[in-house]
């Protein structure tokens, strides 16, 4: 058995080589497929569905926060891999009665990066998962060499419809707008605040960004916010690419780019 402190600060005794890993959280599912773990991953929640193919052989444990405590018993595991923001508070409490459970908590892009080295650390991929680091590093430095936005540009990111919710401050969300290059026009209120419509036309955003996820918003829904503010652009994005945290992040760098090409060009 190692120890590791998470990244809530916790002390986590890990065996020396997991065996049967449960993961909570979507992301860090993907992530632990790319670090060669496949085999090891017994449990995943019903919204992994990254990589397609390997993850439909596992068992499905539920969802990200009604996780079946019962469910993810049988299956175990030497350890289990969550997120605060993700799952609910409660069930990670019963679970570290009996199992390790190694938390991550992601803000920023440095975030997502100790979080793969040290996943790596508690499974002997570590060289794998440092690489990985190395070439999403490169590609987000490559981003910011890149024609940058106007500086003034700004952006509201909706994640949901009835009520309206933004991403707001303290959101990996808000750090991925940065590295885009905009301001997020709620990036002074909570994690993801209900906005009213009037609220939104008063801040007239230039730039309104419906994501694909966790609310599926699709190319129906752009005249509706074009109505409330018609002097913003409203595109659809890819809410992965803005929210994911694991391995994913090897490709939104270049999505950012070519974003950011297709804001440019009008």
């Amino acid at each position: 058995m190692s120890r590791y402190i998470d990244q809530m600060g916790q002390a986590v005794q890990v065996p020396d080589y997991p065996r049967r890993i449960v993961s909570l959280v979507p992301s860090q599912t993907e992530l632990l497929f790319d670090l060669g773990l496949g085999d090891r991953v017994v449990g995943v929640t019903r919204f992994c569905i990254h990589p397609e193919e390997q993850v439909q052989g596992k068992t499905r444990i539920g969802g990200t926060k009604d996780f079946d405590l019962e469910k993810i018993r049988s299956l175990e595991p030497d350890l289990i891999i969550g997120n605060k923001e993700e799952n609910y508070p409660e069930g990670i409490a019963e679970l570290q009665k009996d199992y390790p459970v190694w938390m991550s908590d992601i803000y920023t892009l440095h975030d997502a990066y100790q979080m793969m080295i040290a996943i790596g650390q508690m499974t002997a991929t570590e060289l794998t998962a440092r690489d990985l680091v190395a070439e999403i590093q490169n590609q987000f430095a490559a981003l910011v060499r890149h024609r940058a936005l106007p500086q003034s540009l700004s952006a509201a990111y909706l994640i949901w419809r009835k009520p309206y919710m933004v991403a707001g401050n303290d959101t990996f969300i808000d750090h991925m707008l940065g590295a885009l290059g905009v301001q997020n026009v709620y990036g002074g209120m909570s994690r993801y605040p209900e906005v009213s419509a009037a609220q939104l036309t008063e801040r007239q955003p230039d730039l309104i960004f419906l994501s694909s996820e966790p609310y599926s918003f699709t190319e129906k829904h752009i005249a509706e916010f074009q109505e409330l503010c018609p002097q913003a652009r409203v595109m659809i994005v890819d809410g992965e690419m803005f929210s994911w945290y694991g391995s994913r992040l090897r490709q939104s760098a270049e999505y950012l780019s070519l974003l950011r090409d297709n804001i440019l060009e009008g």
